[in-house]
């Protein structure tokens, strides 16, 4: 793109054509207000406050709707523009009502900042303020009519961002309002993308109201420990309780998006069925015990179990972090002397890194200008990578096809669309030859469906297209994609998890943030079971010890998402009772005498199948039983390929 050449408050700057001279002015280090104007949302000019003198221009014009242009002299900060701010600002204020000091948005509101800038001591207005109730349109969003400043962010945000459009305005001029798509309520993605855009108290959270103020808490960056998308969350923390999510710092890869697990469904480390203890079965069944005697009762079991010769078997999870796997697997392969290891696998990720493919990172989903879904409902089961998809739509008129078995959300952008009956996948994307052979470059997402040989089919097929084509298996969970990556698979003559479940000469089972009596049975009634667990889950109710672990929320560590970038987990909270897993691995490593000083095999068994959980926006395996709010939700538990 050509620069431009402009002075603004007399500083000489240069700008792509095209370029608004809001932004300019921002990547110059000068501040233009705005109340109606967000990067990448559609142009709006409603608040009036990014108004500015132009030389040789008649008016003050609106600096988030006008280009920059050669030799343009901007001015941002007379008098003039000065008493045009504070007049917008009187007559927003003419029926806001002066309620800062309850206002949750007090402290973090961007009209209470205008007002102390530019805003006057006293109103000309005398006549009595109009209220109206506040309306709760959702356990997660409630709305204060006389608050709103009318910027529409919300809907746009909803209507753009989120694909939703759940949120419209009604009525005309004075009487006009944000009105919800079902009348007096909400049915949507119940994301809060509308709470935190809001520069007002206009719309409020249900699990923040009223609770605290911004300046009261801590605020830990961390990763979110639902889906594999890899969010930062920010968790606002008091009194050692997580009160909210965001990331209005737009330091993640998610910039501010957050779906409605990454804000809201940190509720379930205080579930009341929260495992505090450890538990050892006797006759009484499940009793309380210290660390010290569980500990001791599990290495006692394992090492007469190797002594021996016996058969473990070891089932990790998809939550736990790199270095916590990377310890499981070395405990398994060098301390018990097992290949039966593995996890509930999700994607086939071993497949695709097998094939030595390009691999896609989540920038790519912005910047690629053509993207192939193949196999998934992105925006029920991977939300942030739907969002990437839909701002490079908008943004950057991306070509979007999908392959899929059911209406989804992709389809209202999608150059075309291929219906397909499960297993016919791979027949589907072969129709889109012709059309994806024209693309300068693609990126491919695909799900469970494509496993197994099919994954290398898909990549022979992209290949043959003669252009450049990047891949993402799509995975379910916060660490799925670093369980493999870590060894959390069987080795060699080593056994799969449901061949462990099946195994009726299994000595020992040692399952860690798992669940799989959820969906399966254990064969060997006389096995020794330990789980490690947050909740007393089917599987941790059929076990011999149980041991309380902390949550992602409650340790630090790394984890993969699903476009392989490692990221760093902080301990927000801590809850007394439970450890971390590593500390755990630790503790038992210490307790046996185990020498890990050997290296574990990297070899991995190539037949093994993956199956999705077919998660929703509204529920996350395990730990989506325990939030409150994902099951408080009109919307929960939600379904797949419903548009």
């Amino acid at each position: 793109m050509p620069l431009v050449k402009l002075t603004i408050d007399g500083k000489a700057i240069q700008a792509e054509a095209g370029t608004l001279v809001i932004e300019a002015a921002r990547r110059a280090g000068i501040e233009i207000p705005a109340f109606c104007y967000y990067e990448g949302l559609a142009l709006q000019a409603a608040c009036r406050m990014c108004l500015v003198e132009v030389e040789r221009a008649p008016k003050l014009l609106t600096a988030c709707t006008l280009p920059v242009a050669e030799g343009m002299v901007v001015r941002t900060d007379t008098p003039q523009v000065a008493q045009a701010r504070k007049s917008m600002l009187e007559f927003l204020l003419t029926n806001h009502p002066l309620d800062c000091p309850v206002c949750d948005k007090g402290g973090e509101c961007e009209l209470q900042d205008m007002v102390f800038r530019y805003g006057a001591g006293e109103s000309r207005f005398l006549e009595t303020k109009q209220h109206v109730d506040e309306r709760q349109w959702s356990p997660v969003v409630f709305y204060d009519k006389p608050r709103c400043i009318l910027c529409f962010r919300c809907v746009r945000i909803c209507a753009e961002g989120m694909g939703v459009s759940a949120l419209g305005v009604v009525n005309r001029g004075a009487a006009s309002e944000i009105a919800p798509n079902k009348g007096d309520h909400l049915e949507c993605d119940e994301c809060g993308m509308c709470i935190d855009i809001c520069p007002v108290g206009a719309l409020t959270s249900g699990t923040y109201r009223y609770k605290t103020r911004p300046w009261e808490m801590q605020h830990v960056g961390t990763i979110c420990t639902h889906c594999a998308d890899g969010c930062k969350t920010t968790l606002g923390v008091q009194d050692n309780r997580i009160l909210r999510g965001n990331n209005r710092d737009r330091s993640g890869i998610n910039g501010e998006f957050l779906c409605i697990k990454g804000r809201y469904a940190a509720d379930f480390t205080v579930h009341p069925e929260r495992l505090l203890g450890p538990l050892v079965r006797s006759d009484q069944g499940l009793q309380p015990a210290s660390w010290t005697e569980a500990l001791h009762m599990i290495a006692a079991r394992f090492n007469e179990i190797r002594a021996r010769g016996g058969k473990f078997g070891v089932i990790g999870s998809n939550h736990t972090t790199n270095e916590e796997n990377e310890l499981l697997a070395k405990m398994a392969r060098v301390g018990l002397g097992t290949e039966n290891i593995d996890h509930h696998r999700t994607g086939d990720v071993a497949g695709l890194l097998a094939t030595g493919a390009a691999l896609a990172r989540t920038a790519d989903l912005y910047s690629s200008p053509a993207v192939l879904i193949v196999a998934s409902d992105l925006a029920q089961q991977h939300p942030f990578l739907a969002f990437q998809v839909r701002a490079n739509f908008r943004h950057h008129g991306a070509r979007v096809y999908t392959v899929r078995r059911g209406p989804v959300r992709e389809d209202n952008m999608a150059a075309r669309v291929v219906a397909v009956e499960p297993g016919a996948e791979l027949e589907g994307v072969e129709t889109l030859r012709e059309a994806l052979a024209k693309e300068p470059e693609l990126v491919v997402l695909f799900g469970d469906a494509i496993q197994g040989a099919a994954v290398g089919r898909l990549v022979a097929f992209g290949d043959s297209l003669g252009i450049p084509v990047k891949y993402v298996c799509l995975v379910d969970y916060s660490n799925s994609r670093g369980a493999v990556e870590a060894g959390l698979l069987p080795g060699p003559g080593g056994m799969s998890l449901e061949e462990m479940l099946a195994a009726e000469d299994l000595d020992a089972l040692w399952v860690v943030g798992a669940n799989p009596l959820r969906r399966y049975e254990l064969a060997a009634k006389n096995a020794f079971v330990v789980v490690q667990e947050l909740f007393p889950t089917e599987t941790a109710l059929a076990a011999d010890v149980i041991l309380p672990a902390a949550s992602a929320y409650e340790k630090s560590g790394t984890v993969t998402n699903v476009c392989g970038e490692v990221q760093r987990l902080k301990r927000a909270i801590e809850t007394p009772g439970t450890k971390p897993d590593l500390e755990i691995f630790r503790l038992l490593a210490r307790e046996m005498g185990l020498d890990l000083s050997g290296e574990a095999g990297k070899a991995r068994r190539a037949d093994l199948a993956v199956k999705s959980a077919q998660d929703t926006l509204f529920t996350s395996g395990t730990l989506g039983r325990y939030s409150k709010m994902l099951n408080a939700v009109k919307e929960a538990p939600g379904g797949l390929y419903r548009g």
